[in-house]
């Protein structure tokens, strides 16, 4: 009766237990339900503002207010847009949170007929109907920012595009407050800025209106951009920046005009590139001429400099794989950069980690007197300098003929400080014409007249929004989605330039990846394996028929064999060796999958059973522990 009792005692208090600390529980999450406090345990903090929204909500001098449309009534709702549009609400009360007083959150439900629907058209946010054909209820999911009379509107947020969510409201509320946007002038030698794709193709019906650029698009949210002539002379004194993307067969005044720009403080911001695929393409569509490279070579060597725009690196560590029409190919002419690759020291870059560069040039040389230069972009050390004929071939033939130089190459990079002129002679006349009238030099600049600043980059092709960005078409709004860092670097460096530093951290957020890092080197060992057998099968073969060529050479007069013994011997010996070093390349693959695999493995193991082998071997430890006490007692 007492072992009953014991037994009745020790459930009922299991019991009890149970329900007092489901009691505890339920007062403390009533308690702190109003305080909204979130653990965030993941890599790179993801689900915590950055830096740079806390910087833009905490120096708020002027009263913002936020309109949040949500259609909570519509009885079709998608699941996964009420989904999200919770999270966005709990990214609003931190917003809330972190502006106080001078952020004002609003969130409204438009229903037909209603005033917030009214305030939602005015707003710039139309809905969107739940069916194909537009007889369905109308679904509101927008943003509208205000301050001060000016409204910028974030017409639909899909959850495609979450990642970008806190960039584009932290980048509305910092534009809001700004009355006037800087000016920002692009010149390049390709459609950047969007129009006629074939002028002889329109007059005839067939060809079309071609979109600008993503980048062209994302700095019109930002700034008033201008299309500056291939042949402008001069740049007006209200552009605070010049972008140039490849700009090749630069005239002497154009160079001059770029000079006079930097020298008296404008930002220069430069995409060079030797071997441009996206010129070539075009040219290969109109004209079928050679690709041009561009280059800046008459104020480089001022800026203490070397480009030479004949070379494209080869980078077999950072090398990309590729989908081509026969299936995919590994390129080292496409290098994909990471961490290592990308500064950590500028705040402009510090925060990305995964860019696309396409057969890119590369620079050299100091700097001049009274520059500083930081390089921003690099290449790993297993690289080489090659002619650009030569990288217009498979990737297994471009590493046939690799040798590593194992010296990095810088990408890209960055000058500040006191330039001097490229032209002490003043602006370039034209000679050799009788009675042309000289330029007045008298009011050139010989040096600057403030600190200058130049980025330069040796790839234009990494702007293309097929090699930076994705679309997709969500009830009839096309959605533009990073699919890496190629157009946060840009941004970054024209704000950088600019001085505003504040949406650093936050773009660079939107495309957080992480590259199996481990993977590739693996493979670039491989393929370095690879290549050194290759290349001694090949010397070895090069080798046997030069033999045989001075064997056929030293043959008698009438000797009526195609091969002698001596030759027969020779070709049996290389089939031999040819045999043996298929072989090896075999084993290294072999051993290169293998690698892999277990590293694939390991990855599954900690990821799928780590986390319940915890669990388990907890409760068997708990288990005896418990034991333990019980016997005691």
């Amino acid at each position: 009766m007492s072992m009953k009792k014991k037994k009745l005692t020790a459930t009922m208090s299991s019991l009890a237990g149970v329900i007092i600390f489901a009691l505890i529980v339920i007062i403390i999450n009533r308690l702190f339900t109003p305080v909204n406090v979130r653990l965030d345990c993941t890599d790179g903090k993801v689900y915590t503002l950055s830096r740079g929204t806390r910087q833009i909500l905490q120096n708020l001098d002027k009263h913002v207010s936020i309109r949040f449309y949500y259609s909570r009534d519509v009885a079709n709702m998608p699941v996964y847009l009420k989904t999200y549009a919770s999270r966005v609400e709990d990214l609003l009360n931190e917003y809330k949170r972190l502006g106080g007083k001078n952020l004002d959150v609003k969130k409204l439900n438009p229903k037909p007929d209603s005033d917030e629907e009214d305030s939602a058209n005015m707003d710039g946010i139309s809905g969107h109907s739940t069916d194909s054909m537009g007889m369905g209820d109308r679904i509101y999911l927008g943003i509208a920012v205000s301050c001060a009379g000016k409204v910028l509107t974030l017409p639909f947020l899909s959850p495609d595009k979450e990642p970008l969510l806190e960039y584009e409201l932290s980048r509305a509320i910092s534009q809001v407050q700004v009355s006037k946007k800087p000016r920002l002038g692009v010149m390049s030698s390709m459609p950047v800025m969007g129009g006629i794709d074939n002028p002889q193709a329109m007059m005839m019906g067939q060809g079309g209106m071609k979109p600008a650029w993503a980048i062209i698009n994302e700095l019109k949210q930002t700034f008033e951009v201008s299309e500056l002539p291939m042949d402008s002379e001069s740049i007006s004194d209200d552009i605070s920046l010049v972008m140039l993307i490849h700009p090749k067969e630069l005239s002497e005044a154009t160079a001059f005009a770029l000079d006079q720009f930097v020298l008296r403080g404008g930002r220069l911001l430069a995409f060079l590139d030797p071997l441009c695929m996206v010129d070539m393409q075009n040219q290969q569509r109109q004209q079928y001429m050679p690709p041009m490279p561009s280059n800046l070579d008459r104020l480089l060597p001022t800026w203490g400099l070397n480009f030479d725009p004949g070379k494209v690196v080869v980078d077999r560590k950072l090398a990309t794989r590729i989908r081509t029409g026969q299936g995919a190919d590994v390129l080292p002419t496409v290098i994909s950069l990471g961490k290592e690759e990308i500064s950590s020291e500028d705040p402009a870059t510090a925060a990305l980690s995964n860019m696309l560069v396409f057969c890119a040039g590369a620079f050299s040389g100091d700097g001049a007197e009274g520059l500083s230069k930081t390089v921003l972009l690099r290449s790993s050390s297993d690289v080489q300098l090659m002619e650009s004929f030569m990288t217009q071939r498979s990737g297994d033939d471009i590493l046939r003929s690799f040798r590593s130089d194992d010296l990095r190459k810088e990408l890209a990079v960055k000058l500040v400080g006191n330039f001097k002129t490229a032209f002490p002679q003043g602006k370039p006349g034209k000679e050799g014409k009788e009675g042309e009238e000289q330029p007045d030099n008298a009011s050139y600049l010989t040096e600057s007249s403030q600190p200058g600043a130049v980025v330069l980059v040796a790839d234009a092709d990494m702007l293309y929004d097929a090699f930076s960005v994705t679309s997709a078409n969500i009830f009839g709004q096309t959605i533009v989605q990073p699919i890496n860092d190629n157009l946060n670097f840009t941004l970054n460096m024209v704000e950088n330039l600019l001085g505003d530093t504040a949406l650093f951290q936050v773009r660079s957020r939107a495309t957080a990846t992480r590259p199996f890092t481990r993977v590739r080197n693996l493979q670039a060992a491989a393929e370095k394996r690879f290549q050194d057998k290759i290349a001694r099968i090949e010397s070895e073969l090069q080798q046997v028929r030069q033999d045989i060529n001075d064997l056929q050479r030293k043959r008698q007069p009438g000797e009526r064999e195609l091969l002698s013994r001596e030759q027969r011997e020779l070709l049996g010996k290389f089939r031999k060796k040819e045999a043996e070093a298929k072989q090896e390349l075999k084993q290294v693959r072999k051993q290169l999958r293998q690698d892999i695999d277990d590293l694939e493995n390991n990855i599954m193991l900690v990821n799928i059973a780590l986390m319940p082998l915890l669990v388990i071997v907890g409760g068997i430890i708990f288990a005896v522990v418990k034991r333990r006490r019980n016997v005691r007692r």
